[in-house]
């Protein structure tokens, strides 16, 4: 967990937790089944987790596989590129494409898991930021744009043409939303 704190064996649980999200889906993922993978006691994650939501909340947050490295190419668009095909790649692995599915459908009906989804999100924007700024200290984004909203168009046209229309985007799509999305950013 980022502050430290947390059951000794955080990783096993997390890595349970979404395993069965993958194999089961939402619906079939309990805190009894986590506890059962992981050999924690059901009484121990209740105590960190009040709920199936937080406790998935938690391992969306902490996992490993969900890491990005933030690229540093010299320009916005090779960064972009860069960026994008990182999260192509999550979104259409067997394994991290399966959680997200899962997740987002699930976040759809369960306010708690939408929260931390949206903090999960949020922390990822935080991560991303650098890239705007060495952007626009290179004179390749105007200021005041809004790197948010950039973030938003790009990735949800990943997630649009993965999770929704179920087709593996190609390395031409990475380009081709890149160049739409810096095409309307730049200064008119």
């Amino acid at each position: 967990m980022p502050d430290g704190r947390g059951p000794r064996r955080a990783q096993e649980i997390f890595t349970a937790t979404l395993e069965l999200l993958t194999e089961l889906g939402y619906d079939g993922l309990t805190v009894e089944g986590v506890a059962a993978r992981s050999g924690v006691n059901k009484t121990t994650l209740y105590r960190w987790w009040p709920s199936k939501d937080a406790l998935l909340g938690a391992a969306l947050l902490d996992a490993r596989i969900f890491e990005l490295s933030i690229p540093d190419t010299g320009s916005l668009r090779g960064d972009l590129e860069s960026l994008l095909r990182q999260v192509n790649r999550l979104l259409t692995g067997a394994k991290t494409g399966a959680i997200a599915s899962a997740a987002l459908s699930a976040a759809l009906h369960r306010p708690e898991l939408a929260t931390v989804l949206g903090a999960f999100f949020g922390d990822r924007l935080s991560q991303e930021l650098p890239i705007f700024d060495r952007a626009r200290a290179r004179g390749e984004l105007p200021d005041g744009t809004d790197p948010r909203l950039l973030m938003d168009l790009l990735g949800g046209a990943l997630w649009m043409r993965a999770l929704i229309r179920q087709e593996a985007p190609k390395p031409a799509f990475v380009r081709e939303i890149v160049d739409v999305v810096l095409r309307g950013a730049a200064v008119a």
